[in-house]
């Protein structure tokens, strides 16, 4: 199992680091040009500048039971069709059954914005959300490795 982390514009990399070392998960930070990370033993994958860039090249390398964190709704559709985990940065673990619901509220809110309404951008980010994160990542990687463990 190999964590990925969609990293433009991911306010968790850090703590997903951190969760994925403590637990000995290899992680790797998949960013574009645009970008830069360097965090003691953790790969980056720095891709090209362009729409969904970095979305292609997770997929490109992604394995079922793979973990990506994404606030991407149409990366996590992917993964999904593909055996793999998604997980956004508020800890809500993406699944067949809503991710429909999701890329269409994705889809209405894009063609509101080319209708020129304003869309609201995302609130400052708090505690209570890195703590759902933390919790939920820890969660998910532990049942992971526990199926990996126990395959049944």
């Amino acid at each position: 199992m190999t964590i990925y982390i969609d990293a433009d514009g991911c306010p968790v990399v850090s703590q997903a680091i951190d969760i994925a070392k403590e637990k000995e998960v290899t992680a790797v930070i998949v960013c574009d040009s645009a970008h830069e990370f360097r965090i003691n033993g953790v790969q980056v994958i720095c891709v090209s500048k362009g729409v969904d860039s970095a979305d292609f090249a997770i997929l490109n390398r992604m394995s079922k039971g793979d973990i990506i964190v994404t606030q991407d709704y149409g990366l996590a559709a992917l993964v999904l069709t593909r055996g793999g985990f998604a997980i956004d940065q508020n800890g809500r673990l993406y699944e067949e059954d809503t991710i429909d619901s999701l890329l269409d509220s994705r889809y209405l809110s894009a063609m509101a914005r080319r209708a020129g309404y304003r869309t609201k951008g995302p609130k400052a980010r708090t505690k209570e959300q890195n703590r759902a994160f933390h919790d939920a990542f820890l969660k998910l990687i532990d049942e992971k490795l526990q199926l990996q463990k126990n395959p049944s």
